[in-house]
């Protein structure tokens, strides 16, 4: 009896292991990679075993993604993918929203933007995206203005008045923190403040509001929109011990958008 017992636990363990589906998703480090890798945890516990890359920049993960190296990506805001898709052509779509994380302004230098001097030096990231963002939150701060209906393409080309005479200086997003030391002002992605061991709610001069529009997406490929693995990706990104892990965790630095 003992052996028949054990028996029917060693195939029915064999099953669960043969019926577990295997994805790739995309992530970049700091907040995406941890939140990705608790998602990860809880999905094994319902069959769908996570394999989760770190990609280094904002361009790799779309092109893996497109080129089906991967699966899912968990990286991008909304406005950044219907960029990217725009540019490059890829053939991808979002079908979940996850997190936000409001960009801010840090500054080594100063204490608030009023304390910019004339001619000062402020960099921003240089994909056109984040580039817009930030001139955004400085134009919504009334540092420079910007054309009527340029919307969230805005460019350094759009400023109609700068009357402190900002310098701009367009970066790589990543080179951002480091840039600090050279720079009056910068405009940094929370994914690399927190990587830089910045604070945003703490250490940002200003941020962006939490309702903005850079709500961040997953993406797939269009044919993967109905598959059963993502319906459990989401749900379980979705989930409470989520939820509760964004809140505990960074304190307001990130977001739900869910």
């Amino acid at each position: 009896m003992t052996q028949l017992v054990l028996a029917a636990g060693l195939i029915a363990g064999l099953t669960v292991s043969a019926s577990a589906e295997s994805i790739k998703v995309g992530v970049t480090p700091g907040e995406h990679a941890e939140i990705m890798d608790l998602v990860k945890e809880l999905a094994a516990k319902k069959g769908l075993d996570i394999e989760v890359i770190e990609f280094s920049d904002y361009v790799v993960p779309n092109q893996a993604l497109a080129d089906g190296e991967l699966d899912a990506n968990s990286f991008q805001h909304q406005p950044y993918l219907d960029a990217q898709i725009e540019a490059r052509g890829f053939d991808i779509v979002s079908v979940a929203q996850t997190i936000n994380t409001p960009m801010g302004i840090y500054s080594h230098k100063v204490k608030s933007l009023d304390e910019l001097e004339d001619g000062a030096s402020v960099a921003i990231p240089n994909d056109p995206t984040n580039g817009g963002r930030a001139l955004l939150i400085l134009a919504d701060k009334g540092l420079i203005t910007l054309k009527d209906g340029v919307g969230l393409k805005a460019s350094p080309l759009d400023i109609t008045a700068n009357p402190k005479n900002i310098d701009f200086k367009e970066l790589d997003a990543a080179q951002l923190p480091r840039s600090l030391e050279d720079v009056d002002a910068a405009a940094i992605n929370t994914n690399y403040a927190l990587e830089a061991g910045l604070n945003p709610v703490e250490d940002a001069i200003t941020r962006e509001s939490e309702k903005s529009p850079y709500f961040n997406v997953i993406a797939v490929r269009p044919e993967d929109k109905d598959a059963p693995w993502l319906k459990t990706l989401i749900e379980t990104y979705h989930s409470p011990e989520v939820k509760s892990f964004i809140e505990s965790e960074y304190k307001g630095s990130v977001v739900t958008a869910w």
